[in-house]
């Protein structure tokens, strides 16, 4: 099994036990209030989590098939998979927070503090490349693969 393989199915396992965890987190809250509710910040975090955690086990079955080299690859996986794990993140602080129920809405929250819009949109950039690069590098080197 390549490193961007394990990088892969590690991350799977995170994502899908902070899903599993954020389902708890979420019944708590929806069993606590009035409206049957959870946070939307809670909801996204548990929903989130548990798309990434499958769609770590495709990234994973890309590399298995990529025909890039292992460093590319593993490149690739760090990439997407680390803004997956920064994106779920986010959701968890707001989340535990309660600052916003939209976090690209100006002024951007963080807890009592405003973030520059700069830094969210260099933020989101920054993802953007990330996990559709990394995508593509997995991708691509399983289709030249298979095709």
């Amino acid at each position: 099994m390549t490193l961007a393989e394990k990088l892969c199915l590690t991350a799977a396992f995170i994502f899908f036990m902070t899903g599993l965890i954020t389902g708890i987190w979420k019944y708590w809250c929806m069993a606590n209030s009035p409206k049957a509710a959870a946070p939307r910040y809670v909801d996204i975090a548990h929903r989130s989590s548990l798309m990434y955690s499958f769609a770590a086990v495709l990234l994973g079955w890309f590399a298995h098939h990529s025909v890039h080299p292992d460093w590319l690859n593993t490149l690739g996986a760090v990439g997407a998979l680390g803004f997956f794990g920064l994106a779920i993140g986010t959701y968890i602080i707001h989340g535990f927070l309660r600052d916003t129920s939209n976090q690209l809405r100006k002024p951007h929250r963080l807890g009592a503090m405003t973030l520059p819009s700069w830094i969210v949109h260099s933020f989101m950039v920054a993802l953007i490349v990330a996990e559709v690069g990394g995508s593509l590098i997995l991708g691509s080197g399983a289709m030249i693969s298979i095709w």
